[in-house]
Protein backbone atom coordinates (compact mmCIF):
# COMPACT_ATOMS: atom_id res chain seq x y z
CA UNK A 1 0.00 0.00 0.00
CA UNK A 2 1.08 3.64 -1.02
CA UNK A 3 -0.01 6.80 -0.56
CA UNK A 4 0.46 9.31 -2.66
CA UNK A 5 0.59 13.21 -1.72
CA UNK A 6 -0.08 15.34 -4.69
CA UNK A 7 0.34 19.55 -3.84
CA UNK A 8 0.70 22.34 -6.04
CA UNK A 9 0.65 25.72 -4.88
CA UNK A 10 -0.52 28.76 -6.98
CA UNK A 11 -1.52 32.27 -6.34
CA UNK A 12 -5.02 30.77 -5.18
CA UNK A 13 -4.31 28.50 -3.25
CA UNK A 14 -3.70 25.10 -4.85
CA UNK A 15 -4.31 21.73 -5.80
CA UNK A 16 -4.32 19.16 -3.11
CA UNK A 17 -5.05 14.69 -2.43
CA UNK A 18 -3.57 12.12 -1.17
CA UNK A 19 -4.52 9.00 -2.73
CA UNK A 20 -3.88 5.46 -0.68
CA UNK A 21 -3.80 2.39 -2.97
CA UNK A 22 -2.15 -1.00 -3.34
CA UNK A 23 -1.00 -3.01 -6.33
CA UNK A 24 -1.95 -6.80 -6.41
CA UNK A 25 -2.16 -9.46 -9.04
CA UNK A 26 -5.31 -10.28 -11.47
CA UNK A 27 -7.50 -11.66 -9.01
CA UNK A 28 -10.96 -13.40 -10.57
CA UNK A 29 -12.90 -12.08 -7.32
CA UNK A 30 -12.25 -8.49 -8.43
CA UNK A 31 -15.85 -8.85 -9.56
CA UNK A 32 -16.29 -4.81 -9.62
CA UNK A 33 -13.60 -3.37 -11.66
CA UNK A 34 -12.94 -1.26 -14.34
CA UNK A 35 -11.29 -2.56 -17.02
CA UNK A 36 -8.59 -0.25 -17.83
CA UNK A 37 -6.80 -2.08 -20.49
CA UNK A 38 -5.79 -5.16 -21.30
CA UNK A 39 -5.37 -7.08 -17.88
CA UNK A 40 -5.24 -3.30 -16.11
CA UNK A 41 -7.83 -3.11 -13.71
CA UNK A 42 -9.29 -0.28 -11.52
CA UNK A 43 -11.15 -1.02 -8.24
CA UNK A 44 -12.74 2.11 -6.56
CA UNK A 45 -13.36 2.71 -2.99
CA UNK A 46 -15.44 0.40 -1.36
CA UNK A 47 -17.43 3.50 0.44
CA UNK A 48 -17.95 5.08 -2.91
CA UNK A 49 -16.84 8.02 -4.82
CA UNK A 50 -18.00 10.78 -6.62
CA UNK A 51 -18.37 10.27 -10.61
CA UNK A 52 -16.05 12.59 -11.92
CA UNK A 53 -13.41 11.54 -9.14
CA UNK A 54 -13.80 7.69 -10.63
CA UNK A 55 -13.53 9.23 -14.08
CA UNK A 56 -10.45 11.10 -13.32
CA UNK A 57 -8.70 8.13 -11.49
CA UNK A 58 -9.66 5.54 -14.45
CA UNK A 59 -7.79 8.55 -16.75
CA UNK A 60 -4.81 8.15 -14.05
CA UNK A 61 -4.62 4.20 -14.70
CA UNK A 62 -4.87 4.74 -18.69
CA UNK A 63 -1.85 6.96 -18.79
CA UNK A 64 0.28 3.94 -17.28
CA UNK A 65 -1.67 1.14 -18.43
CA UNK A 66 0.11 0.45 -21.31
CA UNK A 67 3.46 0.11 -20.00
CA UNK A 68 1.55 -1.06 -16.45
CA UNK A 69 0.59 -4.54 -19.06
CA UNK A 70 4.18 -4.56 -20.19
CA UNK A 71 5.31 -5.37 -16.81
CA UNK A 72 3.04 -7.53 -15.62
CA UNK A 73 1.70 -9.54 -18.36
CA UNK A 74 -0.47 -11.51 -16.21
CA UNK A 75 -2.65 -8.64 -15.16
CA UNK A 76 -2.78 -5.83 -12.21
CA UNK A 77 -5.68 -4.72 -9.97
CA UNK A 78 -5.35 -0.95 -8.75
CA UNK A 79 -7.35 -0.90 -5.67
CA UNK A 80 -7.51 2.65 -4.24
CA UNK A 81 -8.44 2.59 -0.66
CA UNK A 82 -9.16 6.50 -0.34
CA UNK A 83 -9.10 9.51 -2.46
CA UNK A 84 -8.81 12.48 0.56
CA UNK A 85 -8.97 16.16 -0.26
CA UNK A 86 -9.72 19.63 0.95
CA UNK A 87 -12.33 20.78 -0.82
CA UNK A 88 -10.76 24.44 -1.03
CA UNK A 89 -7.56 22.99 -2.95
CA UNK A 90 -9.49 20.21 -5.44
CA UNK A 91 -10.38 19.50 -8.63
CA UNK A 92 -11.47 16.23 -9.53
CA UNK A 93 -8.55 16.18 -12.25
CA UNK A 94 -6.28 16.34 -9.46
CA UNK A 95 -7.63 12.31 -9.00
CA UNK A 96 -5.85 11.54 -12.38
CA UNK A 97 -2.69 13.77 -11.58
CA UNK A 98 -2.21 12.10 -7.95
CA UNK A 99 -3.44 8.71 -9.31
CA UNK A 100 -1.15 9.29 -12.46
CA UNK A 101 2.14 9.94 -9.76
CA UNK A 102 1.23 7.08 -8.14
CA UNK A 103 1.50 5.00 -11.20
CA UNK A 104 4.71 5.81 -11.78
CA UNK A 105 6.34 5.49 -8.02
CA UNK A 106 4.39 1.96 -7.64
CA UNK A 107 5.48 0.50 -11.12
CA UNK A 108 9.00 2.40 -11.57
CA UNK A 109 7.85 3.72 -14.87
CA UNK A 110 9.00 6.89 -17.03
CA UNK A 111 7.73 9.78 -16.05
CA UNK A 112 5.66 11.38 -18.57
CA UNK A 113 3.89 14.93 -20.07
CA UNK A 114 0.76 15.20 -17.56
CA UNK A 115 0.93 18.07 -15.07
CA UNK A 116 -1.09 20.93 -13.78
CA UNK A 117 0.12 24.40 -13.86
CA UNK A 118 -1.76 27.85 -12.91
CA UNK A 119 -2.14 30.12 -15.60
CA UNK A 120 -2.82 34.27 -14.14
CA UNK A 121 -3.94 34.83 -17.42
CA UNK A 122 -6.40 32.90 -17.43
CA UNK A 123 -6.57 33.01 -13.72
CA UNK A 124 -7.11 29.00 -14.00
CA UNK A 125 -5.33 25.95 -13.54
CA UNK A 126 -4.23 24.17 -17.29
CA UNK A 127 -3.91 20.64 -17.57
CA UNK A 128 -1.98 18.57 -19.66
CA UNK A 129 -2.43 14.87 -20.34
CA UNK A 130 0.57 13.38 -22.10
CA UNK A 131 -0.31 16.35 -24.98
CA UNK A 132 -4.11 15.62 -25.03
CA UNK A 133 -5.77 19.21 -23.80
CA UNK A 134 -9.64 17.18 -23.96
CA UNK A 135 -8.92 13.76 -22.40
CA UNK A 136 -12.28 12.95 -22.25
CA UNK A 137 -12.62 13.54 -26.16
CA UNK A 138 -12.74 10.96 -28.97
CA UNK A 139 -10.46 9.60 -30.39
CA UNK A 140 -7.75 9.52 -27.02
CA UNK A 141 -4.97 7.81 -27.11
CA UNK A 142 -3.07 7.94 -23.62
CA UNK A 143 0.38 6.90 -25.22
CA UNK A 144 2.90 4.57 -24.14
Amino acid sequence: MRTIAYRLRSPVGGLAADLTAEARPLAQDDVSHVHIHNGVRLLLPTEGIYWKDAAWLALGVSLNARAMAAKNPTGTTIRVISLEAPLSDYRSEVAALAMNAWCIEEFELETNDVLADFDPVADDYMFTWNGATNPFGDPFDPGA
